[in-house]
């Protein structure tokens, strides 16, 4: 009678083990899924580390206070880029692939999404022509100092 008894207790410390473990393996599956969509959520997302040039020329400091008032909202500091907006600072915006006559007609009609997917960017009325030729000094300066530089295409 006692062996039966051992037996019992034994045999549901065994499922009691084994419910442990597949609880813990699920537990494992469920998390390593959230992490993965996590990531894939985020991957879409391109940020870059930023150099910022020892000086910037009075058009380009000017445009500085412009670009943190209009544009970082969606580009990042230094045209960094978020979650919202590519970098600037990347080399699909050099000179000889995205003119400065791009940036004038992003700004004054906005752009449809291309390069990434972040969306559509609106036109940005409030931002004068003059306006966006000194935003445009600032990114460029940002851009050679991290030897982004003019490119054929």
């Amino acid at each position: 009678m006692k062996k039966r008894g051992r037996l019992r207790a034994m045999k549901k410390r065994q499922r009691i083990v084994i419910l442990a473990v597949i609880a813990w393996v699920a537990f494992g599956v469920v998390a390593g899924l959230a992490i993965v969509s996590l990531t894939a959520e985020e991957s879409d997302v391109v940020t870059v580390a930023v150099a910022l040039p020892a000086t910037y020329s009075q058009e380009a400091q000017a445009g500085e206070g412009l670009f943190k008032a209009n544009c970082q909202a969606c580009h990042g500091p230094n045209a960094s880029g978020t979650k919202l907006g590519p970098p600037l600072i990347h080399d699909i915006y050099n000179p000889g692939h995205h003119s400065d006559e791009a940036f004038y007609l992003a700004a004054a009609t906005g752009v449809r999404a291309h390069h990434w997917p972040y969306g559509d960017m609106p036109a940005q009325p409030q931002v004068t022509r003059e306006e966006v030729g000194l935003i445009i000094r600032f990114v460029r300066e940002l851009q050679e100092a991290n030897g982004i530089v003019r490119k054929a295409y």
